[in-house]
Formats: structure tokens, sequence, C-alpha cells
């Protein structure tokens, strides 16, 4: 084998690279003056549009950037495989990544988004399933109606609807004013911010599932809304043949319709996924549901945002008010919500992909 060469460079001996070397550094370099130019066409454009500086592209700059960023990415690939110099390695991922981001990534941050979502997004994604959400209240309706006159025919129907730690004392049979109690407002706040997080707790399980059970073509959906109206029917029954009608309907009005209404759309949202996966119509079932799953993932976190507001209401107003501020809440809040859903933003246009 021979001896490396030796070279003077500043008067200083240095020793020459092999020939394989050599090769390389010659093949990475002819590589990368190949497309250079390109390269540095996309880092120009990319950088202009970092600045936020979109109308000073020209549109050749502007048609020409999806081709840019794909030539981009191969030469990225073709480093990669052919193992050229880390420099170039690491413009070209830096470059590529830059580039993606302007290419597909999101146009907007969180707080963009999230001005967005609140400003129109959620009710448009609301009144999207408007036929779900009829039917939801039909079989929620239904069940109140049904829970009610189950336990007002044979009162043994109370303890198999309502649950032995829910009911406590409110039991049929119950004297007035133990009922009465069980609604009385509480003289101070303390320790609510515990039952506002246990109910929380709760009313997100029971919309999370009837969203969930949507899949299964949205019948255990309704049979979940069936079953735990049933169960506000028999404690409806409950009050009402105590004489305690309206205060009953305060207490639970003050959460209730934000909670109902919440727990109303997520089973909706739920059936809108099933009625879609059962009815496609021209599209095949799987993109039948990833449509209708995006549109009822948008509802869910309206759900979410609802469900907050109705553990606050739960744990501190209707604990603290009187019958009067108990309806003047409620009713304030199921207007607010009707408002917002059904007549805010309706002049904007729809979302992609809002079709049934």
């Amino acid at each position: 084998m021979k001896a490396p060469i030796l070279r003077t460079l500043f008067g200083r001996a240095e020793v020459a690279p092999p020939p394989d070397v050599e090769a390389a550094a010659l093949r990475s370099d002819r590589f990368r003056l190949e497309r250079e130019g390109d390269w540095r066409r996309l880092d120009a454009i990319v950088a202009r549009m970092e600045k936020g500086r979109l109308r000073g592209l020209s549109d050749e700059d502007v048609l020409a950037l999806p081709a840019l960023y794909r030539t981009a990415a191969s030469s990225l690939a073709v480093a990669r495989e052919t193992s050229l110099d880390t420099a170039t390695l690491a413009y070209l991922d830096a470059l590529v990544q830059r580039a993606w981001f302007q290419v597909y990534g999101p146009r907007q941050g969180f707080i963009a988004w999230l001005r967005a979502f609140l400003g129109g997004g959620l009710s448009r994604a609301v009144r999207a399933i408007w036929l779900d959400i009829c039917v939801a209240l039909a079989v929620m309706v239904a069940g109140t109606i049904v829970g009610w006159l189950l336990v007002m025919r044979e009162r043994e129907w109370f303890f198999a609807l309502v649950p032995a730690e829910m009911a406590g004392e409110r039991v049929p049979g119950a004297g007035r004013a133990a009922l009465l109690e069980s609604l009385r407002a509480q003289d101070e706040a303390a320790g609510l911010s515990a039952f506002a997080a246990q109910l929380f707790s709760n009313n997100a399980g029971v919309a999370i599932l009837a969203f969930a059970l949507g899949f299964a073509f949205g019948i255990p959906s309704l049979m979940l809304l069936l079953h735990n109206m049933a169960l506000l029917g028999a404690m409806l029954w409950l009050y009402h043949d105590a004489g305690l009608t309206l205060e009953f309907a305060a207490w639970l009005a003050v959460h209730g319709t934000t909670e109902l209404f919440a727990i109303l759309l997520a089973g909706a949202a739920g059936l809108h996924i099933g009625r879609a996966m059962a009815f496609p119509g021209d599209r095949s079932i799987l993109a039948a549901a990833a449509a209708s799953g995006r549109r009822g993932a948008q509802v869910m976190v309206g759900v979410v945002i609802m469900l907050v507001a109705a553990a606050v209401l739960e744990a501190f107003p209707r604990q603290l008010l009187g019958t009067e501020g108990r309806l003047l809440i409620g009713t304030t809040m199921l207007l607010a919500w009707l408002a917002y859903f059904f007549a805010f933003a309706r002049k904007r246009a729809p979302d992609a992909g809002d079709g049934a």
C-alpha cells in the first residue's frame, strides 16, 4: 500500500486524504452545486413567509413553492442514502422542516384557533348535527316521561332507577320537610370546590360515554340517554308528589340547563357518528365515520367547556341561592346557550366537510 502523499499548504506539510474520501467530497460538491439554486430560492421564499411578507412574493414564487419543497425533500432523501457531508445534511434537514411548516403546517396559533372556534366554529358544528340533536332530545324527553310513569304506577321502580348512594334520604315515603331540606341553600361555600370537581368528573363520564357509544351505530348512546333521563323522571315525580315541583325545578335548573344540554350534545354527537356509519351514502363507511368523527370531536370540546360551567354552577350558585335566584340563573343560561348555538355567527361559510 502506498504511503500518503505529502502536500504543502501555507508552508506546512499535510497528509493528503485517501482517494475514496476525495471522491466522496467531489460527489457531495457536485450534488450540492447542481441543486443549490433551487435550495436557495426555496430558502428565500420560506424566509419571507416566516417574516409575514406574503404580499412580497411573486406569483411565480407562490406557484413554485410546492415543487421546490418536493425537490428539497427528495434531495434530503438522496443525501441521507448516499451519506453526503454533514453540513449539507443539516442544511437540507432544517430547510425541509421549515418549508413543510409553511406548505402544510397550521396557519394559525392556538389563540387564533380558539378565537375562531368559539367565535363560530363550535356553533356551526352543533347546527350541523341538528337532526341528531332532535332525535336525542326526543329520547331524553321520552326517558323522563317513562321514569315518571313507572314510579307513579309502582314505587319500587324508584329503587331500580335511582342508585342508593345518589338517593340518600330522597326516597318515596320521605316527608316533605326532609325533601325540602335537601334543596335548602347553604350558608357558606366551604368545601363546595371539591364537590364541583366530583360533579364534573361524574357528568363528564356520562357525556364521554354517550359520545363513545355512538360508534355502535348510535343505539347504545340513545339507551344511555333514556336510562339517565328515566332517573331524572323518577326524581321529578318524587318531589312533585311532595308538592315541591317548583323548588326542585329551580334547584335543578341552575345547573341542569347547562349540564343536560351538554349531555344532549354529547349523545347527539355519538348518534351523528353512528348514523353516518349506518347510512354512509356515496362514501365508504370509513370516510363517513372520519368526517362525522371530526365534527363530533368539535362538539365534544364544547361539551367539556359546558360541563366545567355546569360543575361551577352546581357547586356554588345552586348551593348558595334561593328558588328565585336559581330559576333566574337557569333560565338565563338556557337562553344564552340557545342563542350561542343556533343564532350566533350564522352568516359565516360552513366548515369543509360539513355534509351529513
